[in-house]
C-alpha cells in the first residue's frame, strides 16, 4: 500500500506552519513597499522563494514520481486526479494524496496447520504475487475501495487454503498441488478485481507431512514392494516348473536314466562319504519298470534299459578312486 500523506494531526500541523510563515513574509514585504524600501522588499522576495523552494522539497508539496508511480490526489477530501509519472504539484492546506506502487508484490503467507479428510494435519506455506493495474480506475480503487490490500489478500488465502484443503484428503491434496493453486488464485481473482489489483500466481511452496505418517507411507510402500517381488519369484519359479515338465514329457526311458546316473556322479564328488537320494529308488524302479511294460518292483532295476547295479557300483567305485588320487 502506498504511503499516506494529509491525513495526520503532524502533517497538518505543519502546512498550518507554512501558511502562516508565508503571509507573514508577505506581510513584510508590502509593508516595506510601502516604505519604498526596496533593499527590504529583494531581500523579502528572494527569503519567499527560499522558504518555499525548502518547505515544498521538506514537505512533499512537489511530488518526484518515479515510473512505477503514483499519487491518488484529494482535494478537500475527494479524489480529483491521479498524478505521476513525472513531478507532481500539491496544493498546500487543501490538498493531500496516497502514493501506490505499481510493482509486482510478493507476499508471503505464513505456515498454517490445516486438517484433511482423513484427519491429517499438514502445515501449509504459499506466496501471493500481485501488482496495482496501470489504468487510473485501478489505481484509484486500490485506494478508496481497501484500505490494505496486502495484507486482505493475505488473510484471503489463507481462510481459502483452510477450507480447499480441509475438504481434500491427504493423496488428493498432494498429487493436486498445481490444481488447488489454480482454485486458490481464481477465487482471489473474483474479488481482488474490485480493488484494481491483478493476482500473477498463487503458489503453495511447502507442505509438510507429520513424521509418523510419512513413517506409515514409506512402510506400506515397502510392504507393497516386498509383495511385488515375492509374486514375481513365484511367477518365474511356475514357468520353470512347466517348462521342466514340458521337456521331461519328451525325454526317453534312457535318457532319464542317464540324467539319474550323472546326478549320482555329481553327487559322489562330494567329499560327504554317504549319499542320500532324492526319491525312492523303489519308486523310480516302478516307474521306469511301466515306461518298458515291466511290473513294479520293491528294487531298482535298470536292465531293462541296458543298465545293470553292478555297473551304477563299478562308476561310483572309479569316480571316488580317482578323486583320492587327485
Amino acid at each position: 500500500m502506498g504511503k499516506r500523506f494529509g491525513k495526520t494531526e503532524s502533517y497538518k500541523v505543519k502546512q498550518y506552519v507554512f501558511v502562516f510563515v508565508f503571509i507573514v513574509l508577505v506581510a513584510l514585504i508590502w509593508m516595506a513597499y510601502q516604505q519604498k524600501d526596496q533593499f527590504l522588499i529583494w531581500l523579502g522576495v528572494l527569503f519567499v522563494f527560499v522558504l518555499m523552494a525548502f518547505l515544498i522539497r521538506q514537505y512533499d508539496f512537489l511530488l518526484t514520481l518515479k515510473e512505477y508511480e503514483r499519487a491518488v490526489i484529494f482535494t478537500l477530501g475527494r479524489v480529483t486526479r491521479v498524478g505521476g509519472p513525472g513531478w507532481t504539484f500539491i496544493v498546500p492546506l487543501f490538498q493531500s494524496y496516497v502514493l501506490v506502487d505499481l510493482r509486482t508484490q510478493t507476499i508471503d503467507i505464513p505456515p498454517q496447520e490445516v486438517i484433511t479428510t482423513d484427519k491429517i494435519k499438514l502445515t501449509v506455506d504459499a506466496v501471493i504475487y500481485l501488482f496495482v493495474d496501470k489504468t487510473k480506475n485501478s489505481v484509484i480503487n486500490s485506494v478508496i475501495e481497501i484500505d490494505d490490500y496486502r495484507n486482505a489478500a493475505r488473510l484471503f488465502v489463507r481462510s481459502t487454503i483452510r477450507d480447499v484443503v480441509g475438504s481434500m484428503d491427504l493423496s488428493s491434496v498432494i498429487s493436486n498441488i498445481a490444481l488447488l493453486n489454480a482454485e486458490v488464485k481464481r477465487k482471489l481473482e473474483e474479488i481482488a478485481i474490485q480493488w484494481g489489483v491483478k493476482i500473477e500466481a498463487v503458489e503453495i511452496t511447502n507442505v509438510i507431512i507429520p513424521k509418523e505418517v510419512l513413517d506409515a507411507m514409506h512402510d506400506q510402500k515397502a510392504a507393497e514392494q516386498r509383495k511385488l517381488a515375492k509374486f514375481e519369484d513365484a511367477e518365474g519359479t511356475k514357468y520353470q516348473i512347466e517348462a521342466i515338465k514340458a521337456a521331461s514329457d519328451n525325454l526317453s526311458d534312457k535318457t532319464i536314466a542317464y540324467y539319474y546316473i550323472n546326478a549320482l556322479e555329481k553327487m559322489a564328488d562330494g567329499k560327504s562319504t554317504k549319499i542320500i537320494f532324492p526319491m525312492e529308488l523303489s519308486k523310480f524302479a516302478d516307474s521306469l519298470s511301466k515306461r518298458v511294460g515291466g511290473e513294479a518292483k520293491n528294487t531298482l532295476d535298470l536292465s531293462a534299459i541296458g543298465v545293470t547295479p553292478d555297473m551304477v557300483d563299478s562308476f561310483l567305485k572309479a569316480k571316488k578312486k580317482k578323486k583320492k588320487e587327485d
